[in-house]
């Protein structure tokens, strides 16, 4: 996982359109998490970072659905910005608030991580910050994305993509869970545990969430590999040889291991161990699934042998993992 800086401001924007439950969805949940970041620093209830509603002049704005809300400032110096759903003229929306992409261009150079939920990822696709990228976005306004943003990787099957600190979720379940790894990120795995115990537990997703953390891994220029990392992400439980793999791209298995491994920074094996155990992590937090059952989705036969890798990539058994999630009896 990425190191940063101690965490000190998280900026959600607010503008004219936005839908005020994702807009104050992500502002309760991070200072939820700021509180118990807090008393773990020893503060007791002191935040520890600020999380604030910013708007492009610090006015109040009004709402999808008509309220006024007031905000805590306007634009500036943050760790994270979160865009939230919004409905209206896009175009317009860009007229009236000329100084949000340059904004976001700028927190972006500076090491932001920028999260859009749903249609607030047009504001990054616009500030150009995902071209050549992988996002999504909500599908009902899958088709226009796609057609303003050209350069854009659109994945319409993923509910949360990550690239280059960038982050895209397509409605409110994946927002949770993208605000979870973010959580887990900046203020390490107790806090994001005890959030999911108490928050995210009784949540029926119907989908997988996505697998968070590998989109910087995709920054490279070999397209051969990047096409074998996409066929992994979809095959990862299948049984197939890399031998097999690398004959099908028109590779040798020494001409792929040397490529995949200097494009991505990880040797194949373990870059697969990766994407089945974060995808165990999921099941065993989202699902009341048998270990036997996981092991065998994420493509192992052999439990046992499934939960001593668990163990060797978190620490955890997997039964410890799923624990941590469960709402404590007493």
């Amino acid at each position: 996982m990425r190191t940063t800086q101690a965490l000190k401001h998280i900026s959600i924007l607010a503008t004219e359109g936005v839908f005020a439950s994702t807009l104050m969805h992500a502002k309760d949940f991070f200072h939820m998490a700021s509180l118990r970041h807090g008393k773990q620093l020893g503060l007791d209830l002191t935040p520890a970072f600020e999380t604030l509603l910013v708007s492009p002049d610090g006015q109040p704005v009004q709402t999808f659905s008509g309220t006024s809300i007031a905000v805590d400032g306007a634009l500036g110096a943050t760790d994270i910005v979160i865009l939230p759903a919004f409905w209206g003229n896009f175009d317009e929306l860009c007229r009236k608030y000329a100084q949000v992409l340059p904004w976001l261009r700028q927190c972006h150079a500076q090491g932001s991580a920028i999260c859009g939920e749903a249609t607030g990822a047009f504001w990054m696709a616009a500030a150009g910050l995902l071209d050549d990228k992988e996002a999504t976005t909500h599908w009902r306004f899958a088709e226009e994305f796609s057609r303003r943003f050209p350069r854009v990787q659109f994945t319409a099957d993923k509910h949360m993509t990550d690239s280059d600190n960038l982050y895209c979720a397509g409605g409110t379940t994946s927002a949770c869970d993208l605000y979870m790894y973010l959580v887990e990120r900046f203020c390490g795995a107790n806090i994001a545990q005890g959030m999911a115990r108490d928050v995210l537990f009784e949540v029926q997703r119907n989908y997988c969430p996505g697998r968070i953390g590998f989109g910087g891994q995709k920054l490279h220029l070999d397209t051969r590999v990047l096409q074998i990392q996409e066929w992994l992400e979809t095959h990862f439980a299948d049984k197939f040889r890399f031998e097999d793999v690398a004959r099908e791209h028109g590779m040798s298995i020494r001409n792929f291991m040397r490529r995949f491994q200097a494009a991505t920074g990880d040797k194949p094996l373990h870059y697969l161990q990766r994407l089945r155990i974060e995808t165990a992590k999921t099941l065993l937090s989202t699902t009341r699934k048998s270990i036997k059952t996981i092991s065998y989705e994420v493509g192992y036969d052999d439990a046992s042998f499934f939960a001593r890798l668990f163990r060797q990539h978190t620490d955890l058994s997997p039964n410890q993992y799923r624990q941590q999630y469960r709402h404590k009896s007493g």
